[in-house]
């Protein structure tokens, strides 16, 4: 058959994900690789920079276009081309980025990572392969990858900001493996019927594969996968020992909280509630009453100074308050323009929304600390009130987290997302599924990245939807503090 680098590492990863993409494609499940698939395309766009006068390849469907448009170029004694395409035996390659030089040539591999994986190795070791299979003298196969200690400082600094790793000798080292396991996928792909592959870690690494779902359809609905926050090492434990139900589980020493999950799904317990440590978390809050949240997003290649690679930038916050106990409930909110660094008027508007020496409120405090203490660093004239703020935070998750307060729909998660449901079933105000354009942080992110590149009337819906959910998510905060406070008499 005729094989990509991408689908010879599905291979690598697993024969049957590649039989299933190449016969039963309408089976893959969407699992959410989208920012990854950007952040790919502009850290190669930009890392083709490192190299002058460069020769670019157009994609083109028909791959015959492309190898032909490397064949022209490559009759030059020297010449850098991004893209190149070869093919040999029905293996098929573009180059990210090959150096031609006096008859030398050197590959190199861009990722978007801040390390090398395996599975990149593999990747360069079968372009390699192709190559020098069909004639090239090779003699550099390098990995370029982002620096995650580069901190920008006025100019972008390319040498600076991406590590390029001399790799030769392991992709030299794994030529005979590449041949074995081309002669192995040819060999496997034969099959007419759907091979029997069992599952295994394979399917979590390197990637989370998009067929898990449909792999694992015959097991019993209630199983060892279900279980939330168990490694998964230790999931394809039970599995393989024939441990896979709830019920098979209910027989082993699990962890209390895993075993919590399965007894209350299993036996359709009702809901349990430590009123104590409730009351004892309650009371650690007190009026003025904020609730905070910040949406961020992270830039693969920083644009603005002071940022590393994939820092988090907060661009956006929604702050729900009670100034006084049984007083109105007001609402604040920030969100930045386009194109902009947002983290300076994001820090001014927080602290004039906010005073000093309040309780505010967060769900998983940890991400908005780590946000507000960040600004704090950077702004010193804005420290001490962003400081104050930080050091008067507390964290709703605590009562869910600690299983203070569960229920079975919960599903053995304290996230938002799983509580909000669980404690109001029938609210559709509060269904994030009845918001338009974004449902989830992810989206969020997404969107304010691209923001810059939509036309005007776009940007006012998305600017909209922003608004409206992260306003949700400091409601719903709002609402479960509320719902635990119903538990005693206010």
């Amino acid at each position: 058959m005729k094989l990509s680098k991408s689908k010879y590492c599905n291979a690598i990863q697993c024969n049957k994900m590649l039989w299933l993409e190449i016969n039963k494609k309408e089976e893959k499940e969407e699992i959410g690789n989208e920012s990854i698939l950007e952040n790919g395309k502009e850290v190669g766009e930009v890392a083709k920079n490192l190299f002058k006068d460069r020769v670019d390849i157009e994609f083109n469907n028909d791959l015959n276009i492309m190898i032909n448009e490397t064949k022209k170029h490559l009759e030059k004694e020297n010449v850098v081309i991004t893209e190149a395409s070869f093919i040999y035996e029905n293996n098929f390659c573009s180059v990210d980025i090959l150096k031609k030089e006096k008859g030398n040539f050197e590959i190199y591999e861009v990722k978007s990572s801040t390390s090398i994986n395996e599975i990149y190795l593999d990747d360069i070791a079968y372009q390699l392969y192709v190559l020098k299979n069909a004639g090239f003298n090779v003699t550099k196969t390098c990995i370029v990858y982002i620096n995650s200690n580069y901190v920008r400082n006025k100019e972008l600094d390319l040498n600076e900001l991406f590590i390029t790793e001399d790799v030769t000798d392991i992709a030299l080292s794994k030529q005979k493996d590449v041949e074995n396991k081309l002669e192995e996928i040819n060999k496997y792909m034969e099959n007419k019927e759907e091979p029997n592959d069992d599952i295994g870690l394979h399917c979590t690494r390197p990637y989370e594969c998009p067929y898990f779902k449909y792999c694992t359809k015959n097991l019993p609905l209630n199983n060892v996968f279900n279980i939330r926050r168990m490694q998964n090492k230790a999931k394809f434990k039970f599995y393989h020992n024939g441990i896979i139900s709830f019920e098979d589980l209910l027989n082993e020493k699990l962890d209390p909280k895993f075993r919590q999950q399965i007894e209350f799904e299993l036996y359709d317990k009702e809901s349990y509630i430590d009123k104590k440590e409730i009351k004892k978390f309650l009371d650690t809050l007190s009026f003025p009453l904020y609730f905070l949240d910040f949406e961020s997003y992270q830039q693969p290649i920083p644009m603005y100074d002071g940022i590393k690679p994939y820092m988090q930038i907060p661009f956006q916050y929604s702050l729900h308050y009670y100034e006084e106990e049984k007083g109105n409930l007001f609402h604040k909110e920030f969100l930045a323009e386009a194109n902009i660094d947002p983290r300076r008027k994001l820090a001014e508007a927080l602290v004039n929304d906010i005073p000093k020496d309040v309780t505010t409120i967060a769900y998983n405090m940890m991400f908005e600390k780590m946000v507000i203490k960040n600004l704090a660093n950077l702004y010193p004239d804005l420290k001490d009130h962003l400081m104050n703020i930080h050091d008067n935070m507390k964290d709703l998750m605590i009562p869910f987290k600690d299983r203070h307060y569960y229920k079975k729909e919960m599903q053995g998660s304290y996230s938002i997302k799983y509580v909000l449901p669980a404690l109001f079933p029938d609210d559709e105000s509060l269904n994030y599924k009845n918001l338009d354009l974004i449902h989830n942080g992810s989206e969020a992110m997404n969107m304010f990245a691209n923001l810059g590149n939509m036309d005007e009337e776009t940007q006012k819906k998305v600017r909209y939807s922003l608004l409206k959910y992260c306003e949700l998510d400091t409601f719903a905060m709002v609402k479960i503090w509320q719902k635990l406070g119903e538990l005693y008499e206010r």
